[in-house]
């Protein structure tokens, strides 16, 4: 029988597990901090828990930690991994760094149910949600992980529509008994799932970035079909009902295509329906994929396009274009591992 994965419980699921097993409650911790703050590769390695107590454990969990399947490095230093989870299915992970910080871009699911045109991950259908050990084991398994200075949930699939597992991710990466991280190095990217944001935004103290990509109804609607249920209007009343403070920030993604939402009338209504939200807007070049009927505006057209969003008042940045010479459009290279595997 499979053995289920200790790496990625949280404090009450293990003190759940222990209180079945018949252990001090006083275990759950010991075993949080091994799991979190030290490096182990086996339960055996938990030396301050009696070796019955470890029998106990190994006779129904396995650690939980696993290697990626294959990497690729960019010139720019970028590495995009490729992980093997749900039977022979694959996701992936970007790792990006930049000067003094050092950002590792996790997955939530294999394909996607959003179905966005623009996306290769939305062109594999939706395949499964990933357990928070599947999306832990992504910035643990790392062997960059050391280096790492903020983690972003940017990767394969909507993380609002696996969002139980999104938030167990969440509180181990940020409560003082897991990695103790601070939320503000945490972002988690939404199409905008209207059902989960509130809870989203309720449970959780981490950076929020909406994917925008067009401030009309219609427009958005046909790059990104989820707009049909979840308007940009109503996700931006949620917004403004929320009280942020501190530090959380907010952001709203701009995938920019040539021709198709970089004229001045985007400006202009991006403008009027931010009009009182406190946030910045991020430029994303689109990485154009195969066969793709939208094309990448040049880096000139990209800043015009931002210097006129900023005299508008709207901080805005482009956001810089990494590893495009290992397919690191999100989605591309786990869709060529799939089709290459399914052929043989």
């Amino acid at each position: 029988m499979k053995k289920e994965k200790l790496y990625g419980k949280t404090l009450d699921e293990l003190i759940a597990i222990v209180k079945r097993l018949g252990l001090p409650a006083f275990t759950a911790r010991q075993i949080a901090d091994w799991l979190y703050r030290k490096k182990i590769s086996a339960i055996d390695e938990l030396t301050n828990l009696s070796k019955k107590s470890r029998e106990l454990l190994v006779a129904e969990y396995d650690y939980g930690i696993y290697p990626p399947e294959d990497f690729s490095e960019s010139v720019d230093g970028t590495k995009k991994y490729l992980y093997k989870v749900l039977n022979n299915k694959y996701i992936e992970t970007a790792y990006m760094p930049d000067n003094d910080r050092a950002t590792i871009c996790v997955s939530s699911q294999v394909g996607c149910k959003m179905g966005c045109v623009f996306c290769m991950t939305g062109k594999q259908g939706f395949q499964g949600n990933l357990t928070s050990n599947e999306i832990l084991n992504q910035f643990r398994s790392l062997p960059e992980f050391d280096s790492l200075t903020n983690i972003v949930f940017m990767g394969m699939g909507e993380p609002l529509d696996n969002l139980s597992e999104v938030l167990k991710s969440i509180n181990i990466l940020t409560c003082e008994w897991g990695y103790g991280w601070s939320p503000t190095r945490i972002t988690v990217s939404t199409v905008g799932i209207l059902g989960s944001l509130k809870e989203f935004l309720e449970k959780s103290k981490v950076h929020l970035a909406i994917s925008l990509n067009s401030p009309f109804d219609e427009e958005r609607q046909k790059l990104m079909p989820v707009q049909r249920t979840n308007t940009i209007k109503d996700i931006l009343d949620v917004i403004r009902r929320f009280d942020f403070g501190g530090q959380r920030r907010v952001s709203f993604e701009y995938i920019l295509f040539k021709g198709v939402n970089d004229s001045p009338k985007h400006i202009k209504e991006l403008a009027r329906i931010l009009n009182g939200v406190k946030c910045r807007i991020n430029i994303i070049r689109f990485h154009e994929l195969p066969d793709s009927e939208f094309k990448t505006p040049n880096l000139a057209e990209t800043v015009e396009f931002k210097e006129a969003l900023n005299a508008k008042g709207i901080l805005t940045t482009i956001r810089t274009s990494r590893g495009l010479d290992i397919n690191a459009a999100c989605g591309l290279l786990s869709t060529l591992k799939q089709n290459k595997n399914h052929k043989l």
